[in-house]
């Protein structure tokens, strides 16, 4: 009877002769095989190729003598010695290590009382030739145990110098035994072909009779229900066998060796699909790909923070490095885990032992018109059909490394940009439009601004910010290390209110703000500007300022950060790096902060003495320290002040634009600004390009 729906299925089956999961009474299963009560005895068979152990890495001596590949026989329990003589050491050695090299292991470079990593003799490292076996030697000298860790090989053995001889060390008894796997039989575990109501239970699936058939799938009794068995097997041999009822629970042979789901299917293929289930590695066949394998183990809730454990300690992923020959054979992985987080997590898992840059990762359809996707292979198949699981497949999309990105990642941010709906892709307007002409300000960026002493860089900087809070709003953190608190306070007020602070002489007759511009500067100031000062004697390292200035962007909206100047700052240094070295490490912090934050990024530094000064503008290589502070700017600007009458107004200031890195936000040249004295505001003269 062929039923619509998988759970009526269930229902129906445990009234028949084969029922899948009988109805009453708690599950008889734990993970453990021995819980089985078959009709026959099942009988632990001892493999003689192991898998790694994860308690240690070499199993204890297995022989009395010479060596043994299966015997059980073990080493006297080694006896301690209080003053061995070094003669007999020596000698000891001497006859151990000839025993070793008629075994074939090369014993040149061995060193007693540690692990010594050589080629297998048995079978030479595999196809990559690695260093697969691991010897152990007593500190004695007196004895030795090997293993090889390779999953096709697991040869091992162990030996002593003389057969009546007592080992000088407890080191070797000491040594981990490797477990041994069992090797199993369809006809222990007493597996048989599928009923035709397990049948349809697949079938409801999509699973048709000949995908079983071939990956041979089984089924097992117990009591009065029926489990599924899905077969694990290497070269057609049957290796482990995994369990599933009706409730999705799921089980393993005990003591077995964990490999891939679907092993043999992917010997020799350039392309892998890696699923989390049986179930979707049965699909993805239905779907026409047969190089598809399942881990054995499910996935892990989240990904581990820890740095990969070396092979021996991987136990979680043990299967992986079981399959390693099939795997490394693949120059391209597709990993098609479960949609939900776990599953995600396994993807991420198997990506950083598989090696990122030859995986690609499936995005599985939406449900519907929401963003919830289908869960698995199997899901897409039953809802969506074969159809639409290759076309998943076959879209698969690269894996993301970290760092390493395709332009197809930034398109919205580039379409954006085209159609200007980001914000100031020309820059901000820096309110003088002479000089619109040749510098705006864009967000992200490095402004280098340098100039004789007394020459006006900080009203020039202090004008230019109180223009940019008035036209786009912007707020500042300023760290200008030179001014006092209120002095700067009633600088930056003055060109707000644009009225002198005092009733002074450089106020001449002009009228001091009253009371009420005072106030409602005040609350100007702590709206736009948010001071990063050092509250005790020692200087700030750039560190601790862009620390802070983060802060100011997180906590208040900032948009731009002033550091005033250069030589103000703790520049401490490791003695075995240059002064070159650490300016460009410097500016490089700098930069990535701006372009990270969206922070707009304003960097005073003086020049060096002029010996040969003519009164002209300084170039921006004068600029003490480095050539770096040029090259590695986004903006280069010297502000020059006029100091000869006869040369134009004493109060005329010169803006060099030397540098623009970013051709739509301006370009070198020149503009000319007066300074007002009284309010420390600045307007244009004139424009006037560089020739």
């Amino acid at each position: 009877m062929r039923l619509r729906y998988p759970h009526m299925l269930l229902a129906t089956m445990s009234m028949t002769t084969h029922p899948f999961f009988r109805p009453t009474g708690t599950h008889p299963f734990s993970p453990q095989l021995h819980h089985f009560n078959p009709c026959r005895s099942i009988f632990t068979i001892l493999c003689s190729r192991p898998p790694l152990s994860k308690n240690h890495p070499l199993p204890s001596p297995l022989t009395s003598n010479g060596y043994s590949r299966s015997s059980h026989a073990t080493v006297p329990r080694p006896v301690h010695l209080e003053n061995p003589d070094e003669n007999e050491k020596e000698r000891r050695f001497n006859s151990l290590k000839y025993k070793l090299e008629a075994v074939g292991l090369d014993t040149g470079i061995c060193v007693p009382g540690q692990y010594n990593h050589l080629l297998c003799p048995m079978c030479e490292g595999g196809e990559s030739g690695e260093r697969s076996l691991s010897l152990f030697i007593a500190h004695d000298g007196g004895s030795a145990a090997w293993v090889c860790f390779r999953g096709k090989c697991g040869w091992r053995g162990s030996t002593q110098a003389f057969a009546d001889s007592h080992s000088l060390s407890t080191a070797t008894s000491q040594v981990a035994q490797v477990k041994k796997k069992r090797e199993i039989t369809e006809e222990e575990l007493q597996l048989e072909p599928l009923c035709s109501e397990v049948l349809a239970y697949f079938s409801e699936r999509l699973i048709s009779q000949e995908t079983l058939e071939r990956n041979a799938v089984k089924q097992r009794k117990y009591d009065d229900q029926i489990v599924i068995a899905f077969t694990y097997r290497r070269n057609g041999a049957l290796v482990s066998c995994k369990y599933r009822d009706i409730n999705k629970n799921f089980w393993q042979e005990a003591n077995t060796e964990k490999i891939l789901y679907g092993l043999d299917d992917i010997e020799g293929q350039n392309d892998i699909i890696i699923v989390e289930g049986e179930m979707d590695k049965l699909a993805m066949e239905e779907a026409g790909f047969r190089n598809c394998v399942s881990v054995p183990d499910g996935a892990p809730p989240s990904v581990s923070s820890k740095e990969l454990p070396p092979r021996e300690k991987d136990t979680k992923y043990q299967y992986l490095w079981n399959c390693k020959d099939q795997l490394m054979q693949a120059s391209r992985i597709i990993l098609a885990t479960d949609g939900d987080q776990p599953g995600q997590a396994l993807a991420e898992e198997l990506a950083r032992r598989l090696g990122k840059e030859r995986c690609w990762r499936v995005r599985w359809p939406k449900r519907g018109k929401g963003d919830e996707s289908f869960k698995d292979a199997n899901e897409v198949l039953m809802y969506l059909g074969a159809d639409t699981l290759r076309e998943a497949v076959e879209n698969a999309e690269l894996y993301p490394i970290r760092g390493l990105f395709n332009f197809r990642d930034y398109f919205d941010e580039i379409d954006a940009y085209y159609h200007r709906t980001l914000g100031y892709e020309f820059g901000v307007s820096t309110g003088w439009n002479n000089l619109n002409e040749f510098y705006n300000v864009v967000p992200g960026e490095l402004t280098l601004v340098t100039g004789v002493p007394n020459s006006g860089k900080s009203e020039w900087i202090d004008a230019l910010l109180c223009n940019i809070n008035e036209i786009a709003g912007w707020k500042f953190a300023l760290c200008s290390m030179e001014n006092k608190v209120r002095e700067h306070a009633r600088k930056l007020l003055e060109k707000y209110v644009k009225k002198p602070f005092f009733e002074a002489r450089y106020g001449e007759h002009t009228e001091r703000m009253c009371l009420e511009e005072y106030e409602q500067g005040k609350l100007w100031l702590s709206d736009t500007f948010f001071l990063i000062r050092c509250e005790d004697d020692s200087l700030p390292s750039i560190k601790w300022v862009l620390d802070l200035a983060k802060a100011a962007v997180l906590r208040h909206g900032v948009r731009g950060l002033v550091i005033d100047p250069y030589n103000e700052l703790d520049h401490q240094r490791p003695s075995n790096q240059t002064e070159t070295e650490y300016v460009s490490q410097m500016l490089t912090l700098i930069k990535r902060f701006a372009q990270f934050h969206g922070c707009h990024v304003w960097f005073v530094a003086h020049p060096r003495q002029l010996h040969n000064w003519t009164g002209g503008p300084p170039n921006l290589y004068d600029i003490s320290g480095s050539a770096h502070f040029i090259n590695k700017c986004d903006n280069g600007i010297v502000i020059h002040r006029n100091r000869d009458p006869e040369a134009g107004p004493i109060d005329q200031v010169q803006v060099c634009v030397r540098k623009v890195r970013n051709k739509v936000a301006g370009t070198v040249g020149d503009a000319l600004l007066l300074y007002n004295r009284v309010t420390g505001e600045f307007t244009p003269v004139d424009k006037k390009r560089k020739q």
